[in-house]
């Protein structure tokens, strides 16, 4: 019996708006805390585990208890609570900003880690720990064995950056490169836990692990009046952070309010507490990657489900302007997942209006990888300081002229154009019209932003809509301005199919992709850019007549599972179909 499979596009929010918390569905068995490979009997029921060292767990203040007397501070430090002027005079807010991407390893992994670690017994010390990892975790573990002088097996994927990798040796821990995904990794950690006697540390899903985590929320409370706290906005992802926050947070002080933030490709927990039981994603977008989790820990949704006020989703434009935002206030450059909850109490705030509310974000982690750096600056001001626009116009002289001289404010300025891409196309299908992308120098949604549209869309010939919010638009479209595949003779080549390819970015996986497809079928289009994560996208476009749909998906089935393809489909392909 598997937890239910869901897409993260199966639910949709906008962007700021609170997702309330599903607490009238029955909780179900797969739904509780168990320790790995865990089959006594006394353990199977309802409640799960039955460990008489964790019955405080279910204890009105357990929670609380463990926070106030966690062991974190031999090696985790009281990050500060940072006050950000430009953001709060921005948003008209008090904004705080929780430091802990200045911890030792810069994360806040470290804590739960630590109070993990420094209660085991000096016989499972002597055998070691193993735990799986894509970074963050892995280095508060490496650490922590290295302060309680025990050995540290931890288990990554093959695509996990390499400069966590290198951090985690450094600190000497023992790296074993698994699979090509966390799930991989986890299972083989796992497995040799229960088979080699080593004991297992959770990133998320442990009571322990929790506690030392809520120390960041009982340090809030106690570096700034409690009562004057409003919200604090933490990301989620597995949960454990934000479920020891609102433990210690909602025991001293009811009131505030404690929202959880996640991106919208990789919702696993908002959609599990949306719906009263935990999911699975069939796929999670990797840009946020210390957040990108399939499925939430069972503990932390346990308590976020009775705890959390709701949740919030953000887009990767959001997040890397949230990144933009903190490195102006701090110089600080944090890690996508370092930077959800700025984003998220960012669109909270926007969307509901809210002024003189006293706001703390928890920055969580700073391990950017250089690379990535690249799509974070792509994506910065789209969706903030910059709007795009795919647009349609009459294809004659002066026309692209006369849309541009739409581009103007009520008081006659014109908006700043900062990027349009245009290409001839002769296909006969297409003749008569243009096609073309606008960047402008105004905020999406923004009240010049729709009267643009307004007069564009009321002009005879012309046509255009926002696309601010499309990731793919961002890291593919752009790029790729060309017009349509085409016949000898202008016409448009028929069956064609675009596929969107997402895959662990390691090298030759491209080459893997193609060896069993482009020798059968002809190849329309083809774009991919490395981008610095763990996963990769490719466009990929075929000739794809009904009568060989079936023996392209024999095609697609010897590749391994760490392919993972979808036909774009509904808004998606319009808009590309608009182009290419």
């Amino acid at each position: 019996m598997n937890t239910p499979v869901v897409s993260p596009d199966d639910f949709h929010a906008p962007a700021g708006q609170l997702i309330s918390i599903n607490v009238m569905r029955p909780s179900s068995p797969l739904d509780v805390f168990r320790c790995i490979g865990c089959a006594k009997p006394e353990c199977q029921g309802p409640s799960g585990c039955a460990d008489p060292a964790l019955a405080w767990r279910r204890e009105p203040e357990g929670y609380l208890k463990q926070i106030l007397t966690a062991r974190v501070y031999k090696i985790a430090v009281e990050t500060p609570l940072q006050h950000a002027p430009m953001l709060s005079k921005q948003l008209d807010n008090t904004i705080l900003l929780k430091r802990e991407d200045l911890q030792p390893v810069r994360s806040f992994k470290v804590r739960g880690a630590f109070n993990k670690m420094a209660r085991l017994s000096q016989e499972q010390l002597d055998k070691g720990v193993i735990c799986s990892s894509a970074g963050n975790h892995a280095q508060g573990v490496a650490l922590a064995a290295r302060t309680l002088g025990c050995s540290a097996i931890i288990c990554m994927p093959t695509n996990a950056p390499v400069i966590k990798i290198d951090a985690v040796r450094e600190l000497g821990g023992t790296v074993e490169l698994v699979g090509e995904s966390f799930f991989e990794a986890q299972q083989q950690a796992q497995a040799r836990a229960l088979t080699e006697g080593l004991t297992f540390i959770s990133a998320y899903d442990d009571p322990y692990t929790i506690a030392g985590q809520g120390t960041i929320g009982h340090e809030i409370l106690r570096q700034t009046d409690m009562e004057d706290i409003d919200y604090i906005f933490a990301p989620m992802g597995g949960g454990g952070m934000i479920a020891g926050i609102a433990a210690v947070a909602k025991a001293l002080k009811p009131s505030i309010q404690i929202i959880g933030v996640e991106p919208s490709g990789a919702n696993s927990m908002t959609q599990s507490l949306a719906r009263g039981e935990r999911v699975t994603l069939s796929r999670v977008d990797a840009f946020a990657d210390g957040v990108a989790i399939k499925l939430p820990g069972a503990e932390p949704f346990r308590l976020c489900r009775e705890l959390l006020d709701g949740s919030v989703l953000v887009d990767n434009s959001a997040i890397s302007t949230a990144i933009k935002d903190v490195f102006n206030e701090t110089r600080s450059i944090l890690e996508p997942a370092g930077a959800v909850a700025v984003a998220g109490a960012k669109a909270f705030l926007q969307h509901y209006g809210l002024s003189d509310k006293r706001v703390v974000a928890v920055t969580s982690g700073a391990n950017m990888n250089f690379d990535r750096l690249r799509l974070v600056s792509e994506l910065v001001d789209v969706g903030s300081a910059e709007a795009m626009l795919a647009a349609r116009i009459p294809d004659r002289n002066g026309a692209i002229a006369e849309l541009l001289g739409m581009a103007a404010a009520a008081d006659g300025t014109r908006l700043d154009v900062t990027e349009l891409k245009y290409r001839f196309t002769g296909c006969a299908e297409r003749r008569g019209t243009a096609r073309l992308l606008l960047g402008l120098g105004v905020a999406p949604g923004s009240q010049q932003c729709r009267s643009l549209l307004e007069s564009i869309n009321s002009t005879e010939g012309f046509f255009a809509t926002d696309i601010s919010d499309m990731d793919l638009a961002q890291v593919h479209l752009r790029h790729m301005i060309g017009g349509p595949a085409v016949l000898e003779g202008g016409a448009e080549v028929p069956d064609e199919r675009i596929f969107k390819v997402e895959y662990p970015e390691l090298r030759g996986m491209l080459h893997k992709l193609l060896t069993p497809i482009s020798p059968r079928w002809d190849l329309t289009l083809l774009h991919f850019r490395k981008t610095g994560q763990r996963s990769a996208t490719a466009l990929l476009g075929l000739r794809l007549p009904a009568a060989e749909v079936a023996a392209f998906e024999e095609a697609v089935a010897e590749l391994d599972a760490s392919f993972e393809f979808q036909e774009l489909e509904g808004r998606e392909r319009e808009i590309f179909a608009l182009f290419v």
